[in-house]
């Protein structure tokens, strides 16, 4: 004859007896408790900041990812400068940054243009941003001025350029190699080689 079958019990089976003979509001809280357990077990995930960190000098100062920077002469805002990170070196003195997009303003506080870039520095004891690498300037109004490099002075509210550009408005387009402007281009004066187009026609001894 067969004596009685041993019955297996596992610990987890042990368990969701013990849970059903508790009264059910006994029970309901040691299943919050439970899944609060199991939530702290799980491994933390770290920020994902391993790729955006690739690449970044160890010699930097400080590096900053999502960095905003006020850009001033004597108290006025002349420029508000975005990146995706910014090292910082020589004692916090100059900024080089990636992904840059700065905004201009006039003595006001109204906006004139902003600014595009790969690349850009910003010295902050001249208070002079440099900006390289696709540099894209459009205006309030609509001009558009695309280059490889542009340097904006803020001490004469100033951009400038030695590198070839080309300026494009409503029904005009023009190209050079240098030129210095205020940052929304309503005056530009082109330094050499300078070519204009209006409507698509050259104009005649531009």
């Amino acid at each position: 004859m067969r004596g009685p079958r041993a019955e297996n019990r596992s610990p987890r089976s042990e368990g969701r007896r013990a849970l059903r003979a508790l009264p059910p509001r006994l029970c309901r809280a040691a299943i919050a408790v439970a899944v609060v357990a199991a939530a702290a077990c799980q491994k933390t995930q770290p920020p994902k900041t391993g790729e955006t960190a690739r690449g970044i000098d160890p010699l930097a100062d400080q590096v900053v990812f999502g960095s905003r920077t006020l850009v001033t002469d004597g108290g006025l805002r002349r420029a508000e400068v975005f990146s995706d990170t910014a090292l910082f070196y020589d004692d916090n003195t100059r900024m080089d940054m990636r992904i840059v997009r700065a905004i201009f303003y006039n003595s006001s506080g109204t906006k004139d243009a902003v600014l595009t870039s790969r690349n850009g520095r910003y010295l902050t004891r001249d208070n002079v941003l440099e900006a390289t690498g696709s540099v894209v300037v459009t205006s309030v109004d609509g001009r558009r001025l695309v280059t490889e490099q542009i340097k904006f002075d803020s001490r004469v509210n100033q951009i400038s350029s030695d590198s070839a550009f080309v300026l494009t408005e409503e029904g005009r387009e023009a190209s050079g190699i240098g030129f210095i402007s205020d940052p929304d281009m309503n005056n530009l004066r082109v330094l050499r080689a300078s070519r204009a187009k209006a409507k698509g026609v050259k104009v005649p001894g531009s």
